[in-house]
């Protein structure tokens, strides 16, 4: 049976929410927790998208918050997979906050998100290959492999000597 493939386009998902009160905090602005779950839903619907299966949340990269975002402004979600793996792929999120009434448009934060795709039983499952299509897809899908050799080397799940893509960055071969 051939590898089915598929290309970044095929995850690509768009999300759009506005800041209710419910989801502020005391200073009117949007709590982190519940952008931190938006930003949960939308890779993970990029990953089911790219794998037609079940998946679940393996990990999530350094998410920080540079610029508060208000009540009553427009957030927009973007995520596609970057790289997939075995069972497991790796899924960029971008998160911009617009004022509409004042036109400020501003980048609040981005991060990267592993999930690993399971059959009914929980288990992993193979997931189909992705083909980058532009350089800026494939600057994405070159870098996964380093970003996820340093997950598992912080995960205590790999041993740092055995991370070579890693170390062909410091050092020379």
């Amino acid at each position: 049976m051939p590898v089915k493939k598929k290309t970044t386009k095929d995850s690509r998902v768009t999300m759009t929410e506005l800041v209710l009160p419910n989801d502020t905090n005391t200073l009117n602005n949007l709590m982190g927790g519940k952008l931190m779950h938006w930003m949960d839903i939308n890779t993970a619907i990029a990953a089911q998208k790219h794998s037609n299966r079940i998946v679940v949340t393996a990990s999530a990269d350094n998410i920080s918050f540079g610029k508060p975002i208000a009540l009553g402004d427009v957030v927009t979600l973007t995520a596609n997979v970057t790289r997939s793996f075995n069972s497991s792929m790796e899924v960029y999120c971008e998160v911009w906050a617009e004022n509409i009434p004042s036109g400020r448009k501003f980048k609040s934060n981005s991060a990267y998100f592993t999930f690993v795709a399971v059959d009914q039983s929980g288990r992993p499952i193979d997931v189909p290959e992705l083909v980058p299509e532009t350089p800026e897809e494939q600057e994405q899908y070159d870098g996964a492999l380093r970003r996820r050799q340093l997950r598992l080397v912080l995960a205590k799940r790999m041993k740092p000597d055995e991370a070579t893509e890693l170390k062909s960055l410091f050092f020379e071969s």
